[in-house]
């Protein structure tokens, strides 16, 4: 990788304090970020925002351990008056934290700071509508997208060949994934066609990509109950069982499943862009790695949920509050977002960072780390369900889709037990 002072050459930047500024430092940002190992470029890019900002520091709290435990520490933080000035929610809980922290002015409407930065003249030359909606509640741009993932689909191109396919054209839609799953699983019952783990995927992601590629969505709007008690529900258990009965399937913890397709296992798997290096370690030479985009059979209106944060502001000082927005909108500019790709893989939510001065070199290097990129217009929200329950839902949906998976439980019968399990947690 570049240095960093290499990758904001030329840039007016604009967080930790830096040694001998102090005197020149007018307002302290107290700031929360998820994930402690994404030090590695939130330490930089505060460092660069300072520089360009003398008069404002960066003041890191522990990072938590990950957005459940974050969202859990600033809701406490709520009630003692202590919550950050700034913090980098996960997509799939800002709604939740909208609604516990607007009634009491808790969290900054950013529209004005939009507006003043030039409205939809900013919006439109850097985000995409999709992805900027991944930091809208009810219609209010409460954040702005800073780390976004979207499933996408790595593929053992020699398999894929073997089974006269192009992996350079993949399907685009599921029956042709399913197919071509099948035509893999074919050449070797050893062999799986495919490996789409949510069966064992710590969250719901998976499980909301198999909706919203069909245009469904995860919670009704008019009654509040599963969204998905319906035929989207439906195909989305079937399409779960097909890949065990027709692509061949292995139901394994999804870090063997990885495994399994480091070996060359598997015909193609689904998974994180984050996890493009580890893979790419995993196959080293045995054959031939690619990137895909995630198959939409509603091409119209289906979508895939963009996991992630997104930058809050918390602050109700005024001179904090302005202070905020610069460091907020600088993490979302070309030149963060350069860097933060180039580490973890995901896809930039600033659409000008693909271009030639930021990514564009990388990407031609890197073909498997731009496949992300090209999702950026499918971006939904990676949501969540009221009443605080997300995680407990999904361990009761998630077994319940491996019994449909295993053929233990019809998809009829395991969509009855998903919506009925939903539903009562939600209550």
């Amino acid at each position: 990788m570049k240095p960093v002072h290499r990758l904001f050459a030329g840039a007016a930047l604009a967080g930790a304090m830096l040694p001998g500024l102090a005197a020149a430092q007018s307002v302290t940002l107290d700031v929360l970020y998820c994930n402690p190992g994404f030090s590695r470029f939130y330490e930089p890019l505060a460092e660069e925002f300072q520089k360009a900002n003398p008069d404002i520091a960066i003041r890191f709290r522990a990072p938590a351990a990950n957005y459940n435990e974050g969202h859990q520490q600033v809701l406490r933080a709520a009630v003692t008056g202590g919550t950050p000035d700034v913090y980098f929610s996960g997509f799939n809980l800002l709604a939740e934290l909208v609604h516990t922290l607007e009634p009491r002015g808790g969290i900054l409407d950013l529209g004005e700071h939009i507006s003043a930065a030039g409205g939809e003249a900013f919006v439109s030359a850097n985000f995409e509508p999709r992805m900027l909606a991944l930091g809208e509640v009810g219609g209010v741009q409460y954040g702005l997208p800073v780390n976004a993932s979207s499933p996408i689909m790595y593929i053992n191109a020699d398999l894929v060949r073997q089974a006269g396919a192009d992996p350079d054209n993949m399907p685009t839609d599921w029956p042709g994934t399913i197919a071509l799953a099948a035509k893999i699983h074919a050449l070797d019952p050893k062999v799986a066609g495919m490996a789409y783990d949510i069966n064992s995927w710590p969250d719901d992601w998976l499980w909301q990509a198999l909706v919203f590629e069909q245009g469904g969505q995860l919670v009704d709007e008019v009654s509040g109950t599963a969204g998905f008690d319906n035929e989207v529900g439906l195909n989305a258990l079937k399409l779960a069982r097909s890949m065990v009965t027709e692509g061949g399937q292995s139901l394994l913890d999804w870090d063997q499943s990885r495994q399994q397709f480091g070996a060359g296992l598997t015909g193609f798997m689904f998974s994180t862009p984050a996890h493009v290096q580890t893979i790419e370690g995993l196959v080293g030479d045995r054959f031939e790695l690619k990137t895909a985009l995630f198959p939409i059979d509603n091409k119209a209106e289906g979508g895939v949920p963009t996991g992630g944060n997104a930058a809050v502001v918390l602050a109700t000082d005024a001179a904090k509050q302005e202070a905020a927005w610069k460091y907020v909108q600088f993490m979302t500019s070309p030149e963060a977002q350069n860097l933060i790709v180039r580490i973890t893989g995901y896809l930039p939510t600033n659409k000008r960072t693909t271009g030639a001065d930021y990514l564009a070199p990388y990407y031609a290097e890197h073909p498997n780390v731009e496949t992300a990129s090209r999702q950026a217009d499918r971006s939904l929200p990676w949501q969540g369900y009221p009443g605080g329950a997300s995680v407990r839902i999904w361990r009761a949906q998630r077994d319940i889709i491996g019994t449909v998976m295993r053929g233990e439980v019809t998809p009829e019968d395991g969509l009855a037990q998903m919506v009925e399990q939903t539903n009562a947690l939600m209550d």
